[in-house]
C-alpha cells in the first residue's frame, strides 16, 4: 500500500498510512479509569459546639436526601407532606468519605487524577487531610491532580459540602437589590447565585428539595506518557457520493514524545497518523471519508444510522496502547432558517436539506434526585416519546445538562434535541468570577454533547428575555433605574456575548438562539407573534378559550400547555384515602401552581358536566388536557409552511404531582400522551369549525405525494348514517391543506346537533391513516347515551392480555383502567357497533392466577359514566 504525507501545522509533521504498516496493539490501554462507587459514608457537618455524628452508609452517585431516606432518617420526600418537614436539610453542611487503597503498580503511575463528574455544589475535596480542590458548579467536572496527595496503601477521600443556601446568602445580602427568581420557593431567593439545577429550589410543578452530594460518578484515573482528553468529529462535506470528516483529538502528554493515533471503523481500513507532541495539550486533526454515506434521519422520516469510530492513542516508539475512545456520529445536515420575511421572522429547522415539522414536548429532569435515573427509565420515557411520532425534545433550561445516556438514546431514536443552557426565569449576577464559571461550564458541556447527531440547536435560556420585557419584574422587585441598567447589562454579557462565543469556538455551525422565546433582534419584542419561536400561555394562565390556539400560532411553538392530575393509581401512592380531595392539604402540596385547581375547574366546566366523584374527576380532567393540547397541536400542524414546530409543555415529571406532563412520575402515560400518538401521526385528518363552516384538513409529513381517500360521515349516536361524503385526494408532501369546506347546515340537515358525531377518516387503500371525531356542541351539551361497553379479555401470545372493547352506541373517551400496567391505547372514541382490541402489558410477569385476577379487574368507562 502507498503512504502519503500531509502537513498538520507549521511545527509538526505527520504520516497517514493504511493499517498494514503498523501492527495494532492488542493489550488494554495503559490509561485506567477506576470507579470509586463503593463503601462511601456520610454525615452532617457538626456546627460549633456540636459533636460530630456517626458515619452512615451512602450511595455514590447520590445525594443527601436519598441517603437520609435509605438510612431511615427521613420519610419518602414525595409522600404526603414529607417535603415540608425536610426543608432543614438545605441549611446544613454534609460530608462524604471513602477509603481508597492503592496497590504498588497504581501508585507508581506517572499521573493520578481524581475525577468528580458532578459535585452538588459547594464542596471542598480533601485527600488524606489535605485540601485538594474547592468546587462551585454542579454542572462541571472537577479534576484533581492527586499524584502528590495519594500514597501506596490506604488513602482517605473526604468531600465536605457547604449549605447551598448559607454559602451564597452573603452575596444576596450585599447586592443592594433583589434579582428576580419567580420560581424560587423561599423568601430569600438565592438560587440564581448558584450554578445548580434551578428546579431544586422549587417550580410551579416541582417540590423544593435543595440537594447536596456527589451526584455523578467519581473515578481514579491513572496514566503514563499521554492520554486522550477529547475527540471531536466534524462533518466537512456530505453528499450522496462521499462524506468528508475531520477528527480532532486532543492529546495531553507528560513530556515531548512521538505518538500514533489510529482511527478504526467497522468494515473500513484504519487511518493512522504519527506525530511528535510537546508536553501539555496538542490538537491533532485527522481527515476521514465515508463512501456512499447512509444518512441519519429524525424519527418518522428514515433510519437513524450511526457510525462508530474508535480512536486509539499509542506511543509510537514502543507500540504501547495508551488510551482509546469510542465516538458515535450520524451523518446529516441541520440548518435553522431564522430570517425576516413577509410574515415576520421564520424559525424553520431543515434536516438533510428539507424543512421538518418538529413534533414533540419539553423535557424536564425526570427525578428531583437525578442520580436515581436508570438506563431503563431513560429508555422508557424516550421510547414513549418516539412511539407517539415525536421527533424533537427541548431540554429545558431550569434542569440539568442531561446524562450521556439521554443523548445516546435520542441519537438511536431519532429525537432531535433543542438544548437550553441551564438558566431559567431568573436574572443572574454579572461579576467576573460568576461569568468565568459559566463560561467554563458551557465549554465543558458543549464539548461533551457536540458529537451527537440528535443535537439540533442551543438556546441561551428559558423565558428570561420575555420576562424582562413583559412580566413586570422591574416593578415587582422594586428595581431602580440604575439597578435595571446593571441587571440588563449583565444579562447581555452572558447571553449575547459569552455563550454565543463559546458556540462559535467549540461547536461552529450549530445554531444558537439567545433565549426561548426570542426573535434575536434588539428592536423586536420577545414572544411577538410571527417572530421566531413562541411560548403561548393565554390558554391556561389568562383563562382564554382553548380555541384561541388557532389564532396564536407563531413560526415555531416551543411552549404551550395545560395541566392535569395523574391517574388514581399514581395518586394513591402519595396519599391516604382521607386525602382524596383536590383541596386537601396533601393534594394541594402536590399541586404547585397557585391557581392550578381553579383553572382546571374553570376549563372543565366549559366542556364537561361535573364529575360524580374523585376518581371520575381524575379521568375527566385528563381527557380535558388531551382535548386541549390536541386542539393546539392540530392547529399548529394546519399552519405548516408558516409554523414549523409544536412542542408542548411538558413530557415528564420529576415527582408525583398535578402538572402539564403527558407522562407521570412513575412512567404512566396520561390520556394526553395516548392522544399525542393520534395528533402527531405522520398523516393527520383534522376538523375545525370556522363560523358557520366546517373545514376538513389533511396534513402529511411525507416527502412525496400520496393518493388517499377522505371519508366524512355524520352518524347519530346509535350508528345511523345521517350524511356521508367520500372523495379521492392527493396528500401534498410536507404540507397541510383544507380539502373540504362545508356549511354546518349542509352536513346536519335536520339532525339535532346534540345527538350526532362527524367522523372524518383518511385512508390509503385498506389502511386507515387517521381518524377525527368532531361534535358540533361541547360534550356537556351532548345527549350521550349509555354506551353498553362490553369487554372480552384474553391472554396474548406476548405474555400480556388483549382487551377487546365493543360499544353498542357512541362512546366518547373510552378509558381502560383497574389494573397496573400499560394499555397500548386509551382515551379513544368508539363508534356505535365498533370493536377494538387493545394490547395490555402488565408491570410484572403474569402467572395464571394474576392473569385471571387482571381479567376480572379491567374496566372500561366513557364520559357518560363519569356523571
Amino acid at each position: 500500500m502507498t503512504a502519503y504525507r500531509i502537513a498538520v501545522g507549521m511545527l509538526l509533521t505527520s504520516v497517514l498510512t493504511s493499517v498494514s504498516l503498523h501492527a495494532e496493539p492488542t493489550d488494554a490501554p495503559s490509561t485506567a479509569r477506576r470507579p470509586l462507587s463503593g463503601s462511601w459514608g456520610f454525615r452532617k457537618v457538626a456546627r460549633a459546639g456540636e459533636t460530630a455524628g456517626e458515619w452512615r452508609p451512602a450511595t455514590v452517585p447520590g445525594c443527601v436526601h436519598t441517603d437520609l431516606f435509605a438510612n431511615g432518617k427521613i420519610g419518602d420526600p414525595f409522600y404526603r407532606l414529607n417535603e415540608k418537614d425536610q426543608q432543614w436539610i438545605e441549611r446544613e453542611g454534609w460530608e462524604y468519605q471513602t477509603q481508597l487503597v492503592l496497590d504498588d503498580a497504581t501508585s507508581a503511575r506517572e499521573h493520578l487524577a481524581l475525577v468528580f463528574a458532578g459535585l452538588d455544589t459547594y464542596a471542598e475535596v480533601l485527600v488524606n487531610g489535605v485540601s485538594a480542590s474547592r468546587t462551585n458548579n454542579m454542572f462541571r467536572t472537577w479534576r484533581i491532580d492527586a499524584k502528590p496527595l495519594l500514597h501506596r496503601g490506604d488513602n482517605t477521600i473526604l468531600v465536605r459540602f457547604r449549605s447551598p443556601i448559607e454559602y451564597v446568602k452573603p452575596a444576596y445580602d450585599r447586592l443592594g437589590y433583589r434579582l428576580p427568581a419567580v420560581n424560587d420557593q423561599a423568601e430569600a431567593m438565592v438560587s440564581m447565585w448558584s450554578r445548580k439545577a434551578p428546579y431544586h429550589f422549587g417550580w410551579d410543578w416541582g417540590p423544593r428539595l435543595v440537594t447536596s452530594g456527589i451526584w455523578r460518578p467519581v473515578t481514579l484515573e491513572s496514566w503514563d506518557v499521554a492520554r486522550l482528553v477529547d475527540v471531536q468529529i466534524t462533518q466537512d462535506r456530505l453528499d450522496t457520493g462521499v462524506a468528508t470528516l475531520s477528527l480532532k483529538a486532543r492529546v495531553q502528554s507528560a513530556r515531548a514524545t512521538r505518538i500514533r493515533l489510529r482511527v478504526n471503523r467497522a468494515d473500513s481500513e484504519s487511518v493512522i497518523i504519527e506525530q511528535d507532541v510537546r508536553a501539555g495539550d496538542t490538537d491533532v486533526t485527522i481527515p476521514l471519508s465515508i463512501n456512499k454515506p447512509t444518512l441519519w434521519w429524525p424519527n418518522g422520516l428514515g433510519a437513524q444510522y450511526l457510525y462508530s469510530f474508535e480512536t486509539r492513542l499509542e506511543q509510537a516508539t514502543t507500540n504501547v496502547l495508551l488510551d482509546r475512545r469510542q465516538t458515535r456520529i450520524g451523518l446529516r445536515t441541520i440548518e435553522v432558517v431564522h430570517t425576516r420575511d413577509n410574515d415576520g421572522k421564520s424559525f424553520t429547522i431543515k434536516v438533510n436539506g428539507a424543512p421538518v415539522f418538529m413534533k414533540g414536548a419539553n423535557w424536564i429532569p425526570a427525578d428531583s434526585f437525578p442520580s436515581r435515573m436508570t438506563a431503563e427509565r431513560y429508555r422508557w420515557l424516550l421510547q414513549s416519546a418516539a412511539a407517539t411520532h415525536m421527533n424533537m425534545l427541548r431540554v429545558w433550561g431550569g434542569g440539568i445538562y442531561e446524562d450521556d445516556r439521554f443523548y445516546e438514546l435520542c441519537d438511536e431514536l431519532g429525537l432531535l434535541v433543542w438544548q437550553d443552557f441551564m438558566f431559567a426565569c431568573s436574572m443572574y449576577p454579572g461579576d467576573d468570577a460568576f461569568l468565568e464559571n459559566v463560561r467554563r461550564e458551557a465549554v465543558e458541556n458543549v464539548r461533551r454533547l457536540r458529537n451527537h447527531p440528535s443535537l439540533a440547536l442551543w438556546a441561551g435560556n428559558n423565558e428570561i428575555e420575555a420576562a424582562w420585557q413583559g412580566w413586570g419584574w422591574q416593578q415587582k422587585f422594586h428595581l431602580s433605574k440604575a439597578a435595571q441598567d446593571r441587571v440588563w447589562a449583565d444579562y447581555k454579557k452572558l447571553f449575547h456575548q459569552i455563550l454565543p462565543t463559546v458556540i462559535r469556538q467549540e461547536d461552529p455551525g450549530r445554531f444558537y438562539t439567545r433565549s426561548s422565546p426570542s426573535g434575536n433582534e434588539d428592536d423586536i419584542k420577545s414572544n411577538k407573534l410571527g417572530f421566531g419561536d413562541m411560548h403561548y400561555w393565554g390558554v391556561w394562565h389568562a383563562e382564554e378559550p382553548y380555541e384561541k390556539y388557532a389564532d396564536n400560532t407563531s413560526r415555531f411553538m416551543s411552549e404551550y400547555g395545560f395541566q392535569s392530575f395523574p391517574e388514581f393509581s399514581t395518586v394513591s401512592k402519595y396519599t391516604l384515602p382521607g386525602d382524596w380531595d383536590i383541596q386537601s392539604p396533601v393534594m394541594l402540596s402536590h399541586q404547585r401552581h397557585p391557581r392550578g385547581n381553579p383553572l382546571i375547574k374553570t376549563y372543565l366546566a366549559r366542556d364537561f358536566r361535573a364529575p360524580k366523584d374523585f376518581k371520575s374527576f381524575l379521568y375527566i380532567q385528563q381527557l380535558l388536557q388531551a382535548r386541549i393540547i390536541g386542539f393546539a397541536a392540530e392547529s399548529h400542524r394546519r399552519r405548516m409552511g408558516y409554523n414549523w414546530g409544536s412542542l408542548y409543555w411538558q413530557l415528564d415529571d420529576c415527582w408525583p404531582v398535578a402538572s402539564w406532563s403527558g407522562i407521570d412520575y412513575f412512567g404512566r402515560w396520561k390520556l394526553l400522551h395516548h392522544a399525542a400518538r393520534r395528533f402527531f401521526a405522520p398523516e393527520l385528518v383534522s376538523v375545525v369549525a370556522a363560523g358557520d363552516k366546517v373545514q376538513v384538513w389533511a396534513t402529511s409529513d411525507r416527502r412525496v405525494p400520496a393518493h388517499a381517500r377522505l371519508s366524512i360521515r355524520l352518524l347519530d349516536f346509535s350508528g345511523r348514517d345521517v350524511w356521508h361524503r367520500d372523495q379521492a385526494i392527493t396528500l401534498a408532501p410536507n404540507a397541510s391543506r383544507a380539502y373540504v369546506t362545508l356549511a354546518k347546515g349542509e352536513i346536519l340537515g335536520g339532525a339535532n346537533p346534540n345527538g350526532v358525531v362527524l367522523v372524518s377518516e383518511l385512508w390509503e387503500g385498506t389502511q386507515r391513516l387517521s381518524r377525527n371525531t368532531f361534535t358540533f356542541l361541547k360534550t356537556k351539551d351532548l345527549s350521550l347515551p349509555k354506551t353498553g361497553l362490553k369487554l372480552d379479555v384474553r391472554a396474548s401470545t406476548t405474555g400480556g392480555l388483549e382487551v377487546q372493547v365493543t360499544a353498542s352506541q357512541f362512546a366518547a373517551g373510552v378509558y381502560l383502567t383497574g389494573v397496573d400496567g400499560f394499555f397500548e391505547d386509551n382515551g379513544f372514541d368508539l363508534l356505535p357497533g365498533e370493536s377494538v382490541v387493545v394490547p395490555f402489558r402488565p408491570e410484572r410477569s403474569m402467572t395464571p392466577e394474576s392473569a385471571a385476577a387482571a381479567t376480572k379487574s379491567i374496566k372500561a368507562i366513557s364520559v357518560v359514566d363519569s356523571y
